[in-house]
């Protein structure tokens, strides 16, 4: 039986604003929860939460009751995940002078990293140290072979019940996560797990749909409530080697050294043959929902320039390459988003007309269908060499990056829906010369279009206009990945 919590009212048993039917898949719950929070504008940038840990209204006032807990006031080391609507958790954990230990983005290069402020850092600083730039600026990458024991883990979530049941986004790491942190020791089934949502993410979780590598949360902090769950199913005291493949520990090398380690002591790691589609975080055969938000349907002046007219002439000469070589992008397969490099990017640069760019040769073609995302709040005098920096060091270059520095923004075509999803991840709190930039998904999304191309074919006898800003266009077009 969960116990709310809230000292100022009388305990009233609250329902859920989010029916779940009966039969209901796990991805069926998500879907439900993300189309109601994107339908009654629960949720701030980035925007949609499809596929996401929602950045939910009250984020901030959730996170801060954590600092109420009891747990979090004896706990010494305290595990946060990345995702933006924790991000006033790190600060207060932080503040409190705890240990902070920060999964590494999709655990790429480790299992997590340790958040080491300035001596003596302002709350400024802080709050600095605990966005995603800070985590790459003030914290040092924790090995597996140091010893260290999590007192409180702290998760995001898309879907909670009052029982303690979670659901994740899909793609199992704050699963893995913990798994992989019982497997070095460093919790036990005492430790405390923590998420923080909305309100409307508290829904009835059918048990039947859960499975045994399935984390489990203790606490549900929300803006309005503080939720003991009194969890009755056990949290996994390692990792489920069958659950993944091969496949995943090339994705994921830390893992490849655990499962050295636990063979080494004579555990069952024999790995599974296949991902799971909807536990493994593959999402075979689920739709992307990046298109519900408020689609143009012709081209306008935009205070983001998505649709903007200067746009459309730089992309003429894209528009007029050969039916026959659109024909031929078909069979790159699309690719994902690690296909993007290589000679497939060195495609990437556009030729003026006068330099012989009427007929486009084969080894520069992009995919038939691209998604774009734009990149606003560029600084004045930004090079776009710095910006290409920034995006292969935050590994979100782009197949294509059309530079508009004159405007204060840029657009980024990626090779796919998740590919684009990835770099949106990747580019939050994305910050050059002091200057935050803006990231999301261009509003201009019509089945794979490129952001500001238009439905009308351009007149071959009108030249392409003059842009102060050509030079570095060409520069740009280059393969980032290079």
């Amino acid at each position: 039986m969960s116990t709310v919590i809230n000292t100022m009212e009388p305990v009233i048993k609250v329902e859920p604003v989010i029916i779940v039917n009966p039969g209901a898949t796990k991805w069926d719950i998500r879907q439900k929860v993300w189309d109601y929070i994107e339908d009654n504008n629960l949720a701030n940038f980035p925007r949609p939460v499809h596929n996401r840990i929602p950045n939910f209204k009250g984020a901030s006032q959730a996170c801060n009751r954590l600092v109420d807990l009891q747990e979090f006031k004896s706990s010494q080391t305290i595990k946060v995940n990345p995702d933006r609507p924790q991000q006033q958790a790190r600060f207060v954990a932080l503040e409190a002078q705890k240990t902070l230990l920060v999964p590494t983005p999709r655990l790429r290069t480790g299992l997590f990293n340790k958040i080491t402020p300035p001596q003596g850092a302002t709350k400024e600083q802080l709050r600095i140290c605990s966005s995603s730039q800070g985590v790459r600026d003030f914290s040092v990458p924790f090995d597996l072979d140091e010893k260290v024991k999590v007192d409180l883990v702290v998760v995001g979530s898309v879907a909670v019940s009052e029982k303690g049941l979670r659901i994740g986004k899909g793609e199992g790491f704050a699963d893995l996560e913990y798994a992989m942190m019982a497997s070095m020791g460093a919790v036990n089934e005492s430790t405390v797990v923590v998420t923080i949502v909305h309100d409307c993410q508290v829904v009835d979780i059918p048990d039947e749909i859960m499975e045994s590598h399935d984390l489990t949360v203790d606490y549900i902090l929300t803006p309005t409530r503080v939720i003991k769950t009194d969890c009755q199913v056990p949290k996994p005291q390692g990792i489920f080697w069958n659950k993944l493949n091969s496949e995943k520990l090339e994705k994921i090398p830390i893992l490849k050294k655990l499962l050295a380690l636990e063979e080494q002591a004579g555990k069952d790691v024999t790995l599974g043959v296949a991902p799971t589609a909807a536990e493994s975080g593959m999402q075979t055969g689920q739709p992307k929902r990046q298109t519900r938000r408020r689609p143009r349907q012709n081209i306008q002046q935009d205070d983001k320039g998505e649709s903007k007219q200067e746009n459309i002439e730089s992309e003429k000469r894209v528009r007029q390459r050969p039916a026959r070589v659109r024909k031929d992008s078909r069979g790159d397969g699309g690719g994902g988003y690690e296909r993007g490099k290589g000679k497939r990017g060195e495609n990437l640069k556009e030729k003026n007309p006068e330099e012989g760019g009427g007929e486009v040769p084969s080894q520069r073609k992009l995919p038939l269908s691209v998604t774009t995302v734009y990149l606003g709040g560029i600084p004045a005098g930004l090079r776009v060499s710095e910006l290409k920096a920034a995006l292969r060091e935050r590994e979100a270059a782009p197949l294509r990056l059309t530079w508009q520095g004159a405007q204060h923004r840029a657009f980024l075509d990626y090779s796919d829906p998740q590919a684009a999803e990835q770099a949106l991840e990747a580019l939050q709190d994305l910050s050059l010369n002091g200057h935050s930039l803006q990231a999301e998904l261009a509003k201009s999304q019509r089945g794979g279009k490129r952001s500001g191309q238009s439905n009308r074919r351009p007149r071959p006898s009108t030249p392409p206009k003059s842009n102060p800003a050509t030079a570095d266009e060409s520069d740009t077009n280059e393969n980032a990945e290079q």
